[in-house]
């Protein structure tokens, strides 16, 4: 009996090996990279330009409304930083184009929020865009991981990695979420729970020093990790949608800076 459907067995597991990923974790049918990162872009899209129409933290039902779908796209960004360190053929590639769209993005963010380029009197918080902690974030994660780096060498690279994000868009959490995502990759549910953490303390030091309306509307980013369990691990057809996010990114907050200054006039809006 067993010999008869041993073949069959063997087609099975075939077809279960081959519905595996790279990470060795069941693909599902469900979102590719591409198009997770699409829905990360319209979300994104349709906060930033919330934030230029309806400045400030406004608590009005619709204007709250558009911040949770906003909500959405910084988990992704995290996840997709871990992604992106874990398949890079060349990673000081990868880290300096995240740092050159970084300084680019600089100027972009603070145009878009109406933040002074270089004047950090105002505050330390949210001075620049999250590509800054993330681009931080992907040295982190390789340092961590190389054998040639000792170990009290990655626990600094650490601490260092949280200082210099902490004027950020995220701020230190830009770092230590996708760092967390990297270290658990092959467990979702561990990769779930860093989402939820990390977002939880940026949203505890929110609701305690700074600004509790915004702090309780971070905890929506858990609405990403529905999204994210129906990852197959594929990249998609488009090998276009990193370069496009890149430029997108930058471009899309010089439009929102736009639309700040025809409605409001050169003053900031930023949302702390």
């Amino acid at each position: 009996m067993n010999a008869i459907h041993l073949p069959m067995r063997r087609k099975i597991g075939t077809i279960f090996d081959a519905q595996r990923g790279a990470s060795g974790v069941m693909e599902k049918r469900g979102l590719n990279s591409n198009q997770l990162k699409l829905i990360a872009i319209i979300a994104m899209t349709i906060d930033h330009f919330t934030w230029a129409v309806f400045p400030g933290t406004q608590t009005v039902w619709y204007v709250m409304g558009l911040h949770v779908i906003g909500r959405i796209t910084a988990p992704i960004m995290w996840f997709f930083i871990a992604e992106g360190s874990f398949y890079t053929r060349n990673v000081k590639k990868y880290i300096g184009r995240l740092l050159v769209f970084a300084v680019i993005s600089h100027f972009a963010y603070d145009f878009a929020f109406g933040i002074p380029f270089f004047d950090i009197s105002a505050g330390v918080f949210n001075r620049t865009s999250v590509m800054w902690a993330l681009a931080i974030s992907a040295a982190v994660i390789a340092i961590s991981k190389s054998e040639k780096v000792p170990k009290w060498a990655k626990i600094v690279s650490v601490f260092a990695g949280c200082i210099l994000a902490f004027p950020a868009d995220w701020s230190s959490i830009a770092v230590m979420a996708p760092f967390s995502i990297y270290g658990h990759r092959g467990s979702f549910k561990k990769q779930a729970l860093d989402i939820v953490f990390w977002t939880f303390i940026y949203a505890a030091v929110y609701f305690i020093f700074l600004n509790k309306p915004y702090a309780v509307l971070q905890m929506f980013t858990a609405l990403s990790i529905p999204l994210l369990y129906q990852y197959n691990g594929r990249r998609g057809t488009w090998k276009g949608m990193k370069w496009f996010f890149y430029i997108y990114y930058p471009a899309h907050l010089f439009a929102v800076g736009i639309v700040r200054l025809l409605l409001h006039g050169n003053i900031g809006i930023i949302f702390s």
